[in-house]
């Protein structure tokens, strides 16, 4: 399968419009406002998969704009399955957005589950103006319950005004590897967070399998390990607590 979606969301009169929205199956774009935990000049959107996506084979792509002065919440509202295909082919699912100036996005997806035999690479690459602000949060199971996980390669990058901030690759399928202490250290669930919102942080911080640290060129890093989804977003939130730029009401959990 293949598939080309599109969001546009633009400033106009003081609010947030979505002024492109293009769904193509598997992925569904459905706007919606959420007023009580924001201003009405956030628009929120949530992808939904309307199919079993992604499958060997299938290549799926968002393009996300966010025009000036703009605000835009993305988000999941289930998990997704990467799943073989019949011939081993595998899948490829990208999404890439412009933010412009002072504008925001957050993109905040439900985790992905690497699922035994699948083969899948992920790939998200912003390019923000220089005012522009990102929250971007990734959840990496490796595996059902019971399950060995597929093999998966996931990687982000980031760029403002020119300058490169991050450029993050994960590999998932080597036992070897996922066991290594300077890697995995065995944890079955990864979950990070990228923030270029507002101040950064100071210093990095750590605790119990998470930390938060500074980025050279500016923004910060969340990570954190566990051996459960539940376990992973609630340290990932404690990391993301400690961050300057957002209040508590803003972890997003």
């Amino acid at each position: 399968m293949r598939a080309r979606a599109r969001l546009v969301a633009e400033l106009r009169d003081g609010r947030t419009v979505l002024s492109e929205l293009r769904s193509a199956a598997p992925w569904t774009l459905l706007p919606q406002r959420n007023l009580l935990r924001r201003g009405a000049d956030t628009a929120v959107v949530h992808l939904v998969s309307s199919a079993t996506a992604p499958l060997g084979g299938d290549d799926l792509s968002l393009a996300v704009s966010v025009g000036p002065g703009a605000k835009l919440q993305l988000r999941g509202i289930a998990a997704t399955l990467a799943l073989p295909g019949h011939r081993g082919e595998r899948s490829h699912a990208s999404i890439h957005v412009d933010i412009d100036v002072n504008a925001a996005l957050e993109f905040l997806p439900e985790p992905t589950v690497v699922t035994s035999r699948a083969s899948h690479s992920s790939a998200f690459a912003a390019d923000l103006a220089d005012s522009a602000r990102l929250r971007c949060r990734e959840v990496l199971v490796l595996g059902r319950v019971g399950e060995p996980p597929g093999d998966l390669d996931s990687t982000v990058e980031v760029v403002r005004g020119g300058t490169p901030l991050l450029r993050q690759r994960i590999d998932v399928g080597d036992p070897a590897l996922s066991a290594s202490a300077a890697y995995l250290a065995g944890h079955r669930v990864l979950a990070t967070e990228l923030l270029v919102w507002g101040e950064d942080a100071a210093a990095a911080r750590s605790g119990d399998w998470w930390s938060l640290a500074p980025l050279a060129r500016g923004g910060s890093l969340a990570t954190a390990l566990a051996r459960d989804a539940v376990t992973a977003q609630r340290r990932l939130a404690a990391a993301v607590a400690g961050h300057p730029g957002l209040s508590t009401v803003d972890a997003g959990f």
